[in-house]
């Protein structure tokens, strides 16, 4: 199968929304008036970003889908996409499922596949994404990372640490009843862009990022570019480990014993969440509320933005803990 065919069999579909899609050089996007395009790009490394045992039915999904958690930190809506592919081979029998899994994910969130390139080489994702974020009279409604302010109600969506408590079980660091492991193992596999969400907090959160490098790195941007800083109770961070026990089980999962301190590390440290951390004044508590229940995305308040720049870590009774995380960073 040679390149332009693999393209045809794959990957090539009728123009919807673009004037000019797959075939040609360039792609046309038209953006309409009075709005903003926002775009994004990331790159996913067989052996940096995912396993070779991957199905890649999920690794189709999962390659959209962070780039969709980045329109969503914007408050964007999904347009377009390019792909560029680098494969050790053209076979069938990964292809197809990798593309349905694409598609399925693409089509949800009506965002078309518009062009992109592929080549021989060592298995390599990467996407761009456009998005369509609303600038009436050239006033950008997009959610930013700089716009946190001092009193600020901090929020995250979803869960937290699930995708790191998958990782370990394939490091062979941690065992899992198999119920346990499947439900994480979705979550680092084919995680669930928070894009209705996102398109909710227009207007209402002050700032925005999504979590991919965990969430105390990627609150460390946001207050960087705010200029401010937070206290964040790391506890109501750990209850947001879907696996954990129920409160009032303890901190032990059965068949699995962690310490209230790995389920801390897990949830501001593990990474590969794709959640939304985001703040709002607390006057818009009402607001954040109906953003949540009309996106069906559950948010948990975690923190508070304070002025005074550094980030501090409390637990339940309000006692500061050492700060003694890290996340991900590709170089370090």
């Amino acid at each position: 199968m040679g390149e332009f065919d693999l393209i045809e069999r794959y990957f090539r579909r009728p123009a919807r929304r673009a004037a000019l899609g797959v075939g040609d050089d360039c792609a046309l996007l038209q953006a309409a008036p009075g709005t903003q395009l926002a775009i994004s790009c990331d790159m996913l490394v067989q052996g940096r970003h995912f396993l070779s045992t991957v199905d890649p039915r999920k690794l189709g999904h999962k390659a959209l889908a962070v780039n969709l958690s980045d329109l969503a930190a914007c408050g964007a809506r999904p347009l377009a996409f390019t792909l560029a592919l680098a494969l050790p081979s053209a076979d069938d029998a990964w292809l197809a499922p990798f593309s349905q899994g694409l598609f399925e994910l693409a089509d949800a969130h009506d965002c078309e596949l518009i062009g992109g390139d592929t080549t021989q080489g060592p298995l390599n994702i990467c996407i761009t994404v456009f998005g369509e974020v609303p600038a009436p009279d050239g006033r950008s409604q997009a959610l930013l990372r700089s716009g946190a302010r001092p009193g600020d109600d901090l929020y995250v969506s979803g869960t937290l640490g699930d995708a790191r408590l998958a990782l370990e079980v394939f490091r062979g660091t941690v065992s899992l009843p198999a119920h346990i492991f499947e439900a994480a193992r979705r979550r680092m596999e084919q995680p669930t862009p928070r894009v209705a969400l996102g398109l909710a907090l227009r207007g209402v959160a002050t700032a925005a990022i999504d979590v991919s490098d965990g969430l105390l790195g990627d609150l460390g941007h946001l207050l960087r570019l705010s200029g401010v800083g937070a206290s964040v109770n790391a506890d109501a961070a750990a209850g947001l480990v879907a696996a954990r026990a129920p409160s009032g089980q303890g901190n032990r999962l059965p068949g699995a014993e962690f310490e209230l301190a790995q389920w801390r590390d897990w949830a501001l440290a593990g990474g590969d969440d794709y959640e939304l951390l985001f703040t709002a004044p607390p006057t818009a508590r009402a607001r954040i509320d109906h953003a949540a229940r009309s996106s069906q995305t559950p948010v948990t308040c975690i923190g508070r933005i304070e002025p005074q720049r550094g980030l501090r870590l409390l637990d339940n009774e309000n006692r500061e803990l050492p700060n003694t995380y890290t996340s991900f960073d590709h170089f370090a």
